[in-house]
């Protein structure tokens, strides 16, 4: 992952796909992920807009030290970095690391289990972050993890993912600190004392492809790749994007991807910088903020705001700042209320165990989900104002109250008018309709003494939301 973190909007794909070159940015090309970005591409989101929450793993080498390089410590901050923090040569690292990679059986299971208990619907993984090493069974190098231990591991995840009734992506990172003809520099995060001069950049791309394709092609549906990361001066063509694109999509034609084959400013842009200004729907079906939900919503973007629970993407054993479970849950209704998808991370330890911190937060998600997943699942954006108490999603037929403060009067006030409301019921009681009137002020919902839920009570508003 980036370590900076950024904005990006709300909403629906609804808007059209022709932007002009003016608007798209710096590069010349233009891409279709869609093949048209039409009637094929709304059937392909469908399922990833009915999901809204989805489970990330960042886990590989940099999991092993956990935060700590020769005496030297970091308690916060992104880890899976820990190879450019340290500055450490890639054939140091490579023959300090690989003969510590030692997965425990049956860690895959674990991770799936993990993410269905909190009510995810897919799971991205890391097949390989910036520090080159690929969890998949590669044929192109032996800085993999068949070579290292013996096992696919990225088979492994796919198969338990599967069989838990997931979606499944692959997070895969088109910058590689181990290849000796990567890209260095332009403006990429590059190990220190390493320098472009004497590269054959082109020999490392068509690696990053003949890579992409073993994964595409070998191990069966694919949803999402989750492509990271792009500068300005090494972007799409650097990558030969359009030729990347299509081979992804000849072996897997439903797959989604995100926009980061392109430097794309949404994931990285402030509050007040405009959502739409330079998205190329072209370039990707959903682009990514990221550690950031964004302040207000807007038409025409599909997003998913990718997340920690702690500071850091990979494990560290020093990093105690953990979001409580009432943040998390609040950030999921948060995200989900401005339209977006929220993509919760946990690192794993060095063996594949998840920390118990995160497998505690994940079981309370569960249970909140378990009761109210349906004001989570399939939802949109409100049309109604933001509310001081909470937050609104939507369906077609109704929608949903999340209270998160519960007000001492007993009353909740709906700020909207011409409202034909049928029903009122809290998702914890479904069979006790709540006494609702219609004010000045707007739609009263009279509720119990008692929140059922202090971090998110959800109340079911059944109605036609007249023209």
């Amino acid at each position: 992952m980036n370590q900076n973190v950024g904005w990006l909007v709300v909403g629906l794909l609804v808007g059209s796909c022709a932007l002009s070159q003016a608007e798209v940015g710096t590069s010349k090309e233009t891409y279709s992920t869609a093949e048209g970005c039409g009637v094929e591409r709304e059937v392909r989101m469908e399922w990833w807009r009915e999901a809204r929450f989805g489970m990330f793993v960042h886990w590989g080498l940099y999991s092993i030290p956990a935060g700590e390089w020769n005496g030297r410590k970091w308690k916060n901050g992104g880890v899976e970095w820990i190879q450019k923090k340290a500055n450490i040569p890639a054939e140091e690292y490579e023959k300090t690391l690989v003969p510590q990679f030692e997965p425990k059986p049956g860690f895959a299971e674990e991770w799936a289990e993990t993410a269905k208990l909190a009510g995810c619907r897919y799971l991205v993984f890391t097949s390989k972050h910036h520090e080159g090493f690929s969890m998949h069974d590669s044929k192109v190098t032996t800085f993999d993890a068949k070579d290292a231990c013996g096992r696919d591991i990225f088979k492994e995840v796919v198969d338990a993912t599967h069989a838990e009734g997931l979606k499944f992506g692959a997070y895969h990172s088109v910058i590689d600190w181990h290849h000796p003809q990567a890209y260095a520099g332009f403006g990429l995060p590059t190990i220190k004392g390493v320098t472009n001069e004497g590269r054959d950049n082109s020999v490392y791309v068509d690696y990053l492809h003949r890579q992409v394709e073993e994964i595409m092609s070998g191990y069966g549906p694919i949803d999402i790749v989750w492509w990271d990361f792009s500068k300005p001066d090494c972007q799409g063509e650097s990558w030969r994007a359009e030729e990347l694109i299509a081979m992804v999509r000849k072996y897997q034609p439903q797959i989604l991807m995100n926009d980061r084959l392109f430097a794309t400013k949404h994931g990285f842009m402030s509050k007040k910088e405009s959502p739409l200004k330079g998205w190329n729907p072209n370039r990707g079906d959903f682009t990514t903020p990221e550690q950031h939900i964004p302040d207000t919503g807007a038409e025409g973007v599909d997003w998913e705001t990718c997340m920690t629970m702690n500071t850091t993407w990979g494990y560290n054993q020093h990093d105690h700042k953990w979001k409580t479970s009432e943040k998390l849950i609040r950030n999921l209704v948060n995200v989900v209320s401005k339209g977006g998808n929220y993509l919760l991370n946990i690192g794993p330890m060095a063996d594949g165990t998840i920390p118990q911190e995160s497998i505690e937060r994940m079981k309370v998600i569960g249970q909140w989900m378990d009761v109210n997943g349906e004001a989570i699942y399939g939802t949109t954006a409100s049309r109604f104002k933001k509310p001081q108490w909470g937050r609104y999603t939507s369906k077609s037929d109704r929608f949903y109250a999340h209270v998160f403060q519960w007000p001492e009067d007993r009353e909740i006030v709906v700020d909207a008018q011409n409202l034909e409301v049928s029903r009122a019921y809290l998702l914890a009681d479904k069979e006790q309709d709540l006494q609702i009137n219609q004010t000045p002020q707007g739609l009263v919902i009279h509720v119990p003494k008692n929140a059922p839920d202090k971090i998110a009570s959800v109340i079911a508003i059944e109605c036609k939301i007249a023209d």
